[in-house]
């Protein structure tokens, strides 16, 4: 894309400024963001060409206009429109920019580009978080509380935040970019936001109050004054946590269970404990209610809206949308003879890479949900079989990518699936398996979910949520 041919700067919003040349920094950006975002793994709108960008808010961390060595630092919001949207909709996205005058070959491939005009000209814009010397001020931003323009950073009375700790960047498959401050503490920044408050935010400092250790309560925290993205509530911005060093992630553990052949039932049964008292403890925590039958039946609608809108996306699903719509047809039924679900907040995606393991004992970990859902669906009340759901379809996906299937595999799954929900069912009351039926609804809604997430961001790997979706339409 040309300088010529890029989105033109959309019609702007009221914005909040804490930088002293934002408007003409952003207008001088605009080409360069426009063909930088869409190719960012955290980019929501892959496929959609963009019509139009608009600022949110440009803030200052540190001076970035001027001529000497020290490296600038921007933070941005910026409002994305794709082609096609009606003006005003598209996604609100936060971006971290480092400027210098000069690019260390280090940090030469997170360059963004070189603005030819503005306050920024010929100088480096690059994403700061690689930059472990703009990492590590961040940290001390949240080390610090107070505000700044559009920013504010709070600090949990009790934390100890060390100062000075190095910083690196993961990399990886993330929704989200996260830095890991030494072996102390790891930052979680939001890149897609919305205004209210992110669940990865809420629940955490919830089931911190409510006495639960599985989960790391946050220490800090950052957001942005809602009004200066048209809503009333402040946005999620970042969330600072202990860093759960020593730990193993369920992925990589049932990825060895797997090469080595061994039996991951003993692991999976703990694992399915520590979820059954982590529901315990959000339901004592916040408020939890009740389904009937009118809104199991509009539950059952929308998993079926969801097919459909999967199924135009990717046509490989078109053949099984009759099997697959039974299983919703089948929640539909139990409604009608009187049934229910008791429904409370959840982890809203849970699977075994939002699971770590240290000395045999379990943790979760991420609980912003789905990223797809919209912030306000993925903050209501749901039922724990959603969570359930999740977590075997990620046995099957690492049975899935093992590299020498055979009927040993599916064995494997099956037993890792069994155990974990007998293990739930151990301090639960509920048993996942006493209703077969709605788990099997919840279960194929997750994997349609998962098959347009894979055919929009790893299509080698569709053909995992594939095979379940041939089993359960099946």
């Amino acid at each position: 894309m040309s300088e010529s041919s890029a989105p033109r700067t959309a019609p702007p919003r009221p914005a909040v400024q804490a930088a002293p040349h934002g408007a003409a920094i952003f207008r001088s950006l605009t080409g360069l963001l426009a063909r930088w975002l869409p190719r960012q793994r955290w980019y929501a709108d892959k496929g959609r060409p963009l019509s139009g960008l608009s600022l949110v808010s440009a803030t200052e961390l540190l001076p970035c206009a001027g001529g000497g060595p020290t490296p600038g630092l921007l933070h941005l919001l910026v409002r994305t429109v794709p082609q096609g949207a009606p003006q005003g909709s598209g996604s609100c996205y936060q971006l971290l920019l480092g400027v210098r005058a000069v690019l260390p070959p280090a940090l030469a491939p997170a360059l963004v580009g070189r603005p030819s005009d503005g306050p920024l000209r010929g100088r480096a814009v690059y994403e700061a978080l690689v930059d472990p010397r703009l990492s590590a001020l961040l940290l001390e931003r949240l080390r610090a509380p107070g505000t700044l323009g559009a920013l504010a950073f709070q600090r949990a009375h009790d934390a100890a935040i060390p100062s000075g700790l190095p910083a690196r960047a993961l990399g990886g498959d993330q929704t989200n970019s996260s830095v890991v401050y030494g072996e102390a503490h790891i930052l979680k920044m939001f890149r897609r936001v919305s205004p209210g408050i992110n669940p990865d935010l809420e629940l955490p400092r919830a089931l911190a109050a409510a006495g639960c250790a599985r989960v790391p309560a946050p220490s800090a925290w950052f957001e942005a004054d809602g009004q200066s993205a048209a809503g009333p509530e402040p946005l999620t911005l970042g969330v600072l946590q202990p860093f759960l060093a020593g730990s193993t992630d369920g992925w990589a553990l049932a990825l060895k269970s797997l090469s080595l052949r061994t039996d991951f039932s003993g692991a999976a049964h703990d694992l399915g404990r520590a979820t059954a008292e982590i529901h315990q403890a959000l339901a004592r925590a916040l408020p939890t209610t009740t389904l009937h039958g009118r809104q199991l039946e509009q539950a059952a609608t929308a998993m079926n809206e969801r097919l459909t809108s999967a199924a135009v996306a990717v046509p490989a699903l078109r053949p099984y949308r009759t099997g697959l719509r039974r299983s919703f047809d089948a929640l539909v039924e139990y409604a009608r003879r009187g049934g229910h679900l008791d429904a409370q907040r959840l982890h809203g995606d849970l699977h075994l890479g939002q699971a770590l393991c240290k000395d045999g004992e379990w943790s979760l970990i991420d609980f912003e949900g789905e990223p797809a859902r919209p912030l306000m669906e993925r903050r209501e009340p749901q039922p724990p079989v959603r969570d359930i759901a999740g977590m075997l379809r990620s046995f099957d996906y690492a049975a899935g990518q093992h590299r020498a299937p055979g009927p040993w595999v599916a064995e494997w799954a099956t037993a890792a699936r069994t155990a974990y929900c007998r293990g739930y069912a151990g301090v639960s009351d509920e048993d996942p398996t006493a209703h077969p039926a709605l788990l099997r609804a919840f279960e194929t809604d997750k994997a349609i979910y998962e098959v347009l997430y894979e055919a929009r961001h790893r299509p080698a790997w569709l053909h995992i949520p594939m095979t379940a979706i041939r089993r359960l339409a099946g």
